[in-house]
């Protein structure tokens, strides 16, 4: 009997119980979360699913944390504005956000090379560190809010590859004349050795190395470069690529626009990016090994820089940033802690890492050979 008892009673405290919870108002964080839609311009082609890819790895991202309340559709270059506009076009909130490298826009100012990669600079694993703990994400977002951006690193190629040539590059004189499709600063540092830098987006880099008007061309590394068919004109793929130790993507957010955002949103956003940043450098780490063994087999030679071309490149590099030191005060007042900071790290690394690492290459080398 008392068993009947207790299991109607029980019957109906879990009725009631159900109805009250049924009843209960939703926390408050789901309820205060609003409906988003906002459109993403990329500087990047379709065809590329890491740096176009990373885009939309980011914007599932958040429609994932989110319950789908923040959507972000992502367009590729020329779709909403083209590849090199993109940071106009989010500035003056035609879209609310952009992904791109700031180095495209270096010719506003070349203070912008340090939000991407500076040439003979940082590699990622530095690059991450000056931004995240030595300061340099705050010195570069207070530069970026004369352009009304708020700007999230959200992506990294790694080291790059330094490009396709018609024919070989030998010496310095080599590269006088040669015109060479080439992105941000580093075209500044190669106009000072007689080089012809042209700016093409990534989805016209082909047919101008394809028809002859241009020379050269670099764009990331293997698994893109593959992608791209550079090897089908042009034989000759150099290493490594100096002006890019590392390329940073940033998402960039219009100012107004981000500070609508509810603080969640801001949240869920800035891990977005980072996770992004993580999945595309682990993606081209992944993937380039075995893109690049399928370019030698397909024809392509593989050349090193001579100790000359790179002697001469580093020196004309930082002949120019102490020109520019000297001119430009925002840029100055990112380049001495930059600097400072890269010669630290540079002492560390060669304790660890760096012997680490060459004795694991050789040893792979030696099972090789």
């Amino acid at each position: 009997m008392k068993r009947r008892k207790f299991i109607t009673t029980a019957a109906i405290g879990g009725a009631a119980a159900a109805a009250a919870a049924a009843n209960f108002p939703k926390p408050a964080i789901a309820q205060s979360q609003p409906e988003i839609k906002w459109r993403l311009a990329s500087s990047f082609p379709k065809s590329l699913d890491t740096l176009y890819g990373g885009g939309e790895h980011l914007a599932k991202q958040v429609a994932d944390a989110t319950d789908n309340k923040f959507q972000i559709r992502v367009f590729a270059a020329g779709e909403i504005v083209p590849a090199f506009q993109v940071l106009d076009a989010v500035q003056n909130n035609t879209v609310e956000l952009g992904h791109t490298a700031s180095y495209y826009y270096v010719g506003k100012d070349p203070t912008f090379t340090f939000d991407s990669t500076v040439p003979f600079g940082m590699n990622t694993r530095i690059m991450n560190a000056w931004m995240q703990h030595g300061g340099g994400l705050q010195l570069i977002r207070e530069f970026f809010k004369d352009y009304n951006i708020y700007n999230i690193p959200a992506g990294n190629t790694g080291a790059q590859m330094g490009g396709w040539y018609r024919k070989e590059i030998k010496t310095v004189d080599d590269l006088k004349g040669l015109k060479f499709r080439i992105g941000g600063w580093a075209g500044w540092v190669l106009t000072k050795l007689g080089v012809v830098p042209q700016q093409i987006a990534g989805g016209d880099i082909y047919p101008a190395l394809e028809k002859g008007t241009i020379d050269a061309a670099e764009w990331v590394g293997p698994y893109d470069d593959e992608k791209l068919g550079f090897y089908k004109v042009a034989k000759y793929y150099y290493y490594p690529g100096w002006w890019e130790g590392t390329t940073q993507a940033s998402l960039y957010v219009n100012m107004g626009q981000w500070e609508s955002l509810p603080k969640s949103y801001q949240t869920i956003l800035e891990t977005a990016s980072t996770a992004t940043d993580l999945w595309m450098t682990a993606k081209y780490d992944a993937e380039n090994p075995a893109a690049l063994r399928r370019l030698v087999a397909n024809g392509t030679l593989l050349r090193p820089f001579s100790r000359e071309i790179l002697e001469a490149c580093y020196k004309a590099a930082y002949e120019l940033y102490d020109e520019t030191t000297k001119i430009n005060p925002k840029f100055k007042k990112i380049y001495d802690p930059w600097k400072a900071f890269l010669d630290e790290e540079h002492l560390w690394f060669r304790v660890e890492e760096q012997q680490f690492d060459n004795f694991m290459y050789a040893k792979t080398a030696a099972k090789k050979a």
